[in-house]
This record gives structure tokens, C-alpha cells and sequence, in this order.
């Protein structure tokens, strides 16, 4: 039987690019590298018209045998509009969000 290939940053990335037709995403690993805890920031024209909810159910969808094999997955979802007018609102800054990390990592993780 063969091994399953890790789920890493980019994989996330290229799924996403590929399913969702996205415009821009940030994928960041805040396992230490293990590949268990994930929080991104998702642009997508597929989200217009949705509310969070829907929005994050189409991610889901998308990603579910990703998401199955990771332990925790966080999103946050956004219309090209919407970036563009965060973007211009806080000067560039399009990480995904850090909340409940230590230096962008989830804590009590080494790495």
C-alpha cells in the first residue's frame, strides 16, 4: 500500500488554485512543519453573492479529503473586491490570520 502524500502549504495551494479558480491565496503551516494545522486567506470570484458560511462550506468542499487528514484548518474567505479594499485599507498586509498562536505557530508545538 503506499504512503499518502503529506499535505504541505503547496498542496493546499495548488488545490485551491485548481478547484476555486482563486485570484490570490496564503497558505501558512503554524504545525512547526508537520503539516496538522493550517490557516489561510482565500480569494475567489466563486464567493460573490455568498455569505460566510456558504463560503466556507464551498472551501470545505473543495478541500475535504485535505481537510479530513489535518487537524485543524482555519479560513478566512474573500471576493477580489473585498481583498482589494482590505489591501488598501491596511497597506498590503495579506498574511492569514494568526489568532490563537504564539509567533504564528500553534503552541505547544516545536518547530
Amino acid at each position: 500500500m503506499a504512503a499518502e502524500t503529506p499535505i504541505t502549504e503547496e498542496s493546499l495551494r495548488a488545490a485551491l488554485t485548481e478547484r476555486l479558480k482563486v485570484t490570490h491565496v496564503e497558505i501558512q503551516d503554524m504545525s512547526g512543519g508537520c503539516g496538522q494545522a493550517f490557516t489561510s486567506l482565500i480569494v475567489s470570484p466563486e464567493f460573490a453573492g455568498k455569505t460566510s458560511l456558504k463560503r466556507h462550506r464551498l472551501v470545505n468542499a473543495a478541500l475535504r479529503d485535505e481537510i479530513a487528514r489535518i487537524h485543524a484548518w482555519s479560513a478566512k474567505c474573500q471576493t477580489p473586491d473585498e481583498y482589494a479594499s482590505e489591501m488598501a485599507a491596511t497597506g498590503g498586509d495579506d498574511n492569514p490570520p494568526l489568532d490563537g498562536t504564539e509567533d504564528g505557530k500553534v503552541a505547544g508545538v516545536n518547530g
